[in-house]
């Protein structure tokens, strides 16, 4: 099964003004529609998220997503970025966090995602994702 992955600085808006964090964005054909991100501290995993590829490669071109998870393009003082709301809910807190990812290493990660499953090509073994779900 082919996959790519791709490690990408992105920047974290927090309460103080704004952190750097490294992010390993993965995409394997085996799941053909999602992008895993792990956003990285040293080799610590801070968080893990699961996004729609068709969602995020539409987020740079229009805002899309609701809910836990929104995409919006941003371009300003020269930045051409992608804009990540994330929604994190527990049983007892909400938090939110906002996230720009550059839009040209995003671009390129997602180029590569289409050399291993080109858009529209994508499929899922349903009698597979069945026996992982049934007990036997």
């Amino acid at each position: 099964m082919s996959c790519v992955s791709a490690l990408i600085v992105v920047r974290l808006e927090a309460a103080t003004g704004h952190v750097y964090v490294l992010a390993r964005f993965s995409y394997r054909g085996g799941d053909p529609y999602a992008v895993q991100v792990e956003f990285l501290d040293g080799a610590n995993v801070l968080a893990r998220w699961h996004f729609d590829r068709q969602m995020l490669a539409e987020g740079l071109h229009r805002p899309v997503g609701e809910g836990d998870v929104a995409f919006r393009p941003e371009k300003d003082a020269g930045r051409d970025e992608l804009r990540v709301h994330l929604l994190a809910r527990s049983t007892d807190r909400q938090e939110d966090a906002v996230v720009f990812v550059d839009a040209g290493a995003l671009r390129g990660f997602l180029h590569e995602t289409y050399a291993v499953i080109a858009v529209g090509e994508e499929s899922l073994d349903l009698d597979r994702l069945l026996e992982e779900f049934l007990p036997r």
